[in-house]
């Protein structure tokens, strides 16, 4: 599979589902916020791990894939619960990448410069993705 970026699905949005993305990822990052206020940063940062645009996006990719074969004459359920599921696996995959940035930047944070810790976590985070995407595609 080769990596590859289009821009052609945001032709196929129409603005109220971006502002439906923005307004639910706001609401769960004002959630987290409340919980951290009450329970502390610990807790609340779990809950800020929370993917908030995946569950929006989800939907919008079911839809727009649903209705695009429903203009041709078909139904288009199995071909739009597989690219959910490809996108599933994807935000899966950037979180065993994100879960290392966590570790890079929670041991390396008391002793380094917070510029020398942002590389180091960045890079292991993307290099940690692309390989479980790897590892993923090989198996």
């Amino acid at each position: 599979m080769k990596i590859s970026a289009s821009i052609s699905g945001l032709k196929q949005s129409r603005w109220h589902e971006f502002g439906l993305r923005f307004v639910f990822g706001g609401l769960v990052t004002a959630i987290a916020s409340l919980i951290a206020k009450e329970y502390g940063p610990g807790i609340g940062g779990l809950f800020l791990a929370f993917p908030a645009i995946f569950p929006a996006s989800a939907t919008l990719i079911e839809k727009h894939e649903r209705e695009k074969k429903q203009r041709h004459g078909l139904h288009g359920t199995k071909r739009a619960r597989a690219l959910v599921a490809d996108d599933s696996a994807g935000a899966a995959l950037g979180g065993i990448g994100l879960a290392s940035f966590a570790i890079c930047t929670w041991l390396l944070m008391p002793d380094h410069s917070v510029v020398l810790v942002l590389l180091v976590s960045v890079a292991a985070w993307a290099g940690v993705s692309f390989l479980a995407w790897w590892i993923w595609k090989r198996l």
